[in-house]
């Protein structure tokens, strides 16, 4: 009989308790902020049908979506009617189509869900991962951008990263130069792709790119060297040179960008500091998926392959459910390439790190069952997290279980105790052990791990619960 692999599938991870804890700890930061920014949660199915998805994401984003064949009396036909879904913002698409009368006129969601590619496994790179959405529809307002630019770097200040930047370009800039450069608006999207895989390939590898793909040698000459440029502080004067002279659709969309870069200095709002240190126009800039129709944003962090998330506008997307156009707007965070970020920086505060347990009560040979059960109960009920050791083992070995799952103290409650009506907590990180009344054994340990956490936000410069 052959022998059944343990691992899980390539590209996927069986997340063990430390991990859930990582990852529940930075959904948390990401919810609370997207709620205080008025978004509201949204779920939606795992799979979609399959012509919801198709179509929707150009050439290259088809052959990376996971199709799901038929089942039943047509299993043998090959053929595929659904598809896990590639993105959480298609499938919002079409929820505002289905429920347009049910939702507000300016509808702004966030949504926590995981997402399935047929990509290559890499670092930081998986088949399936969680992405985590903000988008906002039903308005054209630069202030929509402005205000998730604001909340995404909210929520990476909160996470403690302090050297992001925010690269911000536009599509219709992208547009405007392409034709400038003298491809042809059929070629826009070609070239946009191979745009968009600057940082894996570089300038050089673009430029390979762009001619296996048809696009003119002199064109490419125009856009490898506009990728490479530095606009530098003055980045609006520089890029209206760079796009003169403007057609009407290139006016617009740069005064798009200088309403969004203008209120975001002017406001303080701009993401993780009062000057424009964080926000950066990015002439190379693409985002290869071909919805997108105005701004494009995307988050990066030195010695990070790939981008901590982005987004962008989306004006037409909602209408090819719909009907009819509805502006939308939206931003995705990448929760894996966050977490390996962190874990890399040793970024997450103690008690995320040390585990989900305070304290261990221990079992004491003949000892009635309910002294435990009660002591672990008045633990629980002022707040702590407590575990009953299930067998009456030394106490050494008792200890050495705790030690192994990071508990920072253990209870003893042992026939001199019970006689007392005290408890002993053994603080295991440094040896300490104290008597104390039963009655105040919450007290006493709450105080300890408060002690920690400040000593904790001390050392690390900033006040982190811990």
């Amino acid at each position: 009989m052959p022998t059944i692999t343990t691992k899980p599938p390539s590209g996927t991870r069986d997340f063990l308790p430390a991990e859930i804890r990582k990852r529940q700890y930075v959904m948390g930061i990401i919810r609370d902020v997207f709620e205080r920014y008025g978004y509201e949660p949204l779920e939606t199915p795992s799979f979609e049908n399959i012509e919801t998805l198709l179509g929707k994401y150009g050439d290259e984003g088809n052959k990376l979506i996971f199709k799901i064949l038929k089942r039943g009396e047509q299993e043998g036909s090959g053929a595929a009617d659904l598809a896990l879904r590639y993105d959480l913002t298609v499938p919002l698409a079409r929820v505002v189509a289905q429920y347009q009368n049910e939702l507000p006129r300016f509808f702004k969601r966030y949504q926590i869900q995981p997402v399935w590619r047929a990509d290559r496994p890499a670092k930081g790179r998986f088949r399936e991962f969680y992405q985590c959405d903000i988008d906002a529809i039903g308005s054209t307002s630069p202030l929509v951008e402005v205000e998730q630019l604001a909340a995404v770097g909210d929520v990476l200040t909160r996470l403690g990263f302090d050297d992001f930047v925010i690269r911000l370009n536009h599509r219709q800039v992208l547009a405007a130069l392409l034709t400038r450069a003298g491809i042809e608006p059929r070629q826009h999207a070609e070239a946009l792709v191979a745009l968009d895989k600057l940082d894996k390939i570089g300038p050089k590898g673009v430029r390979a790119e762009l001619a296996e793909r048809g696009i003119d040698a002199s064109a490419a000459d125009v856009l490898v060297n506009w990728i490479g440029a530095d606009p530098g502080p003055d980045v609006l004067p520089w890029l209206r040179h760079e796009l003169e002279p403007l057609d009407a659709a290139g006016q617009a969309a740069f005064e798009n960008l200088a309403q969004i870069l203008g209120a975001l200095e002017r406001s303080g709002r701009e993401p993780g500091s009062g000057k424009m240190e964080r926000i950066r126009f990015e002439p190379g800039l693409a985002r290869g998926l071909s919805y997108y129709t105005g701004a494009i944003m995307e988050v990066a962090v030195p010695d990070l392959a790939g981008s901590l998330g982005g987004g962008g506008r989306y004006d037409n997307l909602i209408g090819m459910f719909l009907g009819r156009d509805v502006p939308a707007c939206g931003f995705s965070l990448g929760l894996e390439r966050i977490l390996v970020a962190m874990s890399e920086r040793a970024m997450f505060p103690g008690a995320v790190a040390r585990g989900a347990v305070d304290i261990v009560v221990t079992a004491w040979p003949d000892a009635p069952l309910d002294r435990a059960v009660s002591l672990a109960s008045a633990l629980r009920d002022a707040g702590l997290r407590v575990e009953i050791y299930p067998e009456p083992d030394k106490l050494g070995k008792q200890f050495k279980y705790a030690s192994s799952r990071n508990v920072p103290f253990v209870a003893v409650e042992g026939d001199d105790e019970r006689a007392a009506g005290s408890v002993a907590i053994k603080d295991l990180r440094s040896g300490e052990q104290t008597s104390v009344q039963r009655n105040q054994a919450a007290q006493f340990v709450l105080q300890r791990l408060s002690l920690a956490a400040e000593a904790h936000g001390l050392r690390s410069g900033r006040r982190t619960p811990d």
